[in-house]
């Protein structure tokens, strides 16, 4: 659990973002059962899985959208991924960002990591992960982190030809496992105040985030 404190987000227009391909990430995994599978495999080796996540915000018709990494037809997950034995959760999510979304080059974005605004943890090798580990639990399996990332006003990102990245209007994420049923539902606004153009509350898992826009159409 992280406790609630408030930093500022400046959250730049999508427009001013320009997006291009890159080659295909294939995925290790062909299905959640897949997935679970390895996962137990590599608990075995390894212990725990530790992970982390990036929030990436932009703004578009002057409501906040969050970047979505989408995966065929209907998964669709915040950039992120699994850390390697003895890596730091920066450094990590750093690594998993720049594969997920940096270009094929030696220059790859300066990503602003910010902070850490949720905290996940699986009990068990299922799919479903809760915001705060069950007492009765001793050896969990994985923790996952969620990280505020923030993004300069301009940037290029790269996108896997086998992946979309979607940029989903908060309200749709907001209790509405309908629209994206494997996202589970993380976030909910609430409007506070008008400073510059319009000033949200954006609470992920615990932790409160003022967002303010920065120009914009």
């Amino acid at each position: 659990m992280v406790a609630q404190s408030s930093s500022i987000v400046a959250v730049h227009p999508l427009s001013s973002y320009s997006f291009g391909t890159k080659e295909p990430k294939l995925e290790k995994d062909t299905s959640v059962a897949d997935r679970l599978a390895r996962m137990r495999v590599n608990y075995m080796k390894e212990g725990m899985r530790t992970s982390v996540e990036g929030i990436l915000l932009v703004q578009e018709h002057n409501h906040p959208h969050i970047l979505l990494l989408q995966i065929g037809n209907t998964f669709c997950k915040l950039p992120g991924g699994r850390l390697k034995p003895g890596e730091s959760e920066i450094d990590g999510l750093k690594r998993k960002l720049s594969s997920k979304l940096g270009a094929n080059s030696s220059i790859q974005p300066n990503w602003q990591i910010g902070e850490c605004v949720a905290t996940w943890w699986r009990p068990n090798f299922e799919t479903v992960m809760y915001p705060y580990c069950p007492p009765h639990i001793t050896k969990p399996k994985e923790c996952k982190k969620l990280y505020m990332v923030h993004l300069p006003e301009r940037e290029y990102f790269a996108v896997p030809k086998n992946l979309k990245l979607l940029a989903v209007p908060l309200f749709e994420l907001y209790d509405n496992i309908q629209m994206h049923p494997k996202q589970r539902p993380m976030t909910s606004t609430t409007k506070l105040q008008s400073v510059l153009k319009s000033v949200y509350m954006l609470k992920l898992g615990y932790r409160l985030i003022s967002v303010v826009y920065i120009g914009g159409r």
